[in-house]
């Protein structure tokens, strides 16, 4: 629903709170006037810009949770834990409540309760304004992005790689005895015959702790990691008595030879690394969208900094370079450049904006 709708379900409560926030000259009386109002000054060209200009970090990144999360309906619970989960430090400074912050939203009429008696008590954002905030927000990041001056004459991409990979991998469990030891892991020599045989070669996890995201990140090395894990979710592999076997549907899977949509990998990596980086679609989307042409990998990272939120042992920078950026290299997303000054270049891949779009709309 847009906003002029929203705008007609509210009570005349609400939208003088609305009009006084913008400072509208209008009758509070005539509920007509009040919409007009408020329809002609959140209209202005320069409206979401200004507002966006102006926002705390804070307030950036609440509305980013509510432009990307799928919901389209929220609760006030659910609303709360969005605001609490836009404070990445726990200063002493004195701030408004995740409650006040709401209140100021729905001030603002970014925010609206539902429109029945089912959705009363649940929040949403009018649906334009989501698309506006989206565009003003894409125009100012893509203005602070370092574009390249021309094409890196060196760069990589994987396309579909990982696709073939699950192949060649199901195809080695196939044809090996493949032992187990007590947690569950393959033993050196098979990782090393299997990373080998691979289209994009890593080397093995060092001895000692490891930290990062997966059943298994700790054991194998990233790309491959996750993988695995693709392999044993979809259950095409089992760990049978110590042994890493076919499933049956494994072998089916491997007798046909099927081609594995990159697409499904990419939303198997968003599950399975949104628990540590919950704004993880949001991320992708922004570096998507900045990166349609060659830019500084340095330029983008200060741009999306702010929208990521350490987890442990994790920096942003961290994060950033290997949780996300790295993933979206292996799996189609973007590719890398670097020119004579090892520079560090990324752009989006075909895959990855069509891949993106995709998403969003689901």
């Amino acid at each position: 629903m847009n906003l002029a709708d929203m705008l007609t379900f509210a009570d005349i409560g609400q939208l003088s709170r609305i009009a006084d926030h913008y400072r509208c000259e209008c009758s509070g009386h005539s509920k007509h006037e009040l919409i007009q109002s408020i329809l002609q000054t959140v209209g202005r060209r320069d409206f979401i810009e200004r507002h966006i200009g102006g926002m705390s970090l804070e307030d950036l990144r609440f509305l980013n949770t509510l432009l990307f999360d799928g919901r389209r309906q929220f609760s006030l619970e659910e609303l709360i834990a969005c605001a609490q989960g836009s404070r990445f430090t726990d200063d002493a400074k004195e701030r408004e409540s995740p409650r006040e912050m709401i209140t100021r939203f729905r001030q603002q009429g970014w925010l609206f309760n539902g429109t029945t008696q089912q959705t009363r008590y649940l929040f949403e954002v009018p649906e334009d304004l989501k698309r506006r905030f989206r565009e003003a927000l894409e125009r100012r990041f893509l203005a602070e992005v370092k574009a390249a001056a021309a094409e890196p004459p060196m760069y990589r991409e994987e396309p579909d790689m990982l696709s073939a990979d699950l192949l060649l991998f199901l195809q080695y469990v196939s044809r090996h005895d493949i032992p187990l030891n007590s947690e569950g892991v393959m033993y050196r020599r098979n990782q090393v015959q299997i990373l080998e045989s691979l289209h994009v070669s890593e080397g093995l996890v060092g001895k000692g702790w490891r930290f990062g995201y997966g059943r298994r990140f700790k054991d194998y090395p990233n790309r491959f990691a996750l993988l695995y894990d693709y392999a044993y979710h979809t259950r095409l592999i089992q760990e049978n008595n110590h042994r890493l076997e076919l499933t049956e549907a494994g072998a089916a899977y491997l007798a046909e030879e099927r081609k594995e949509p990159m697409i499904q990998f990419v939303r198997f990596w968003l599950r399975l690394y949104k628990g540590p980086i919950p704004n993880l679609l949001s991320l992708v989307y922004w570096i998507l969208s900045c990166s349609k042409d060659w830019v500084t990998v340095p330029s983008l990272f200060e741009r999306v900094e702010v929208l990521i939120k350490p987890f442990f042992y994790d920096t942003p920078a961290s994060m950033f370079d290997e949780r996300i950026l790295q993933m979206m290299l292996h799996l189609g997303m973007v590719r890398f450049g670097e020119d004579e000054q090892r520079e560090r270049y990324v752009q989006a891949s075909p895959f990855g904006k069509q891949a993106v779009q995709q998403l969003h709309k689901a």
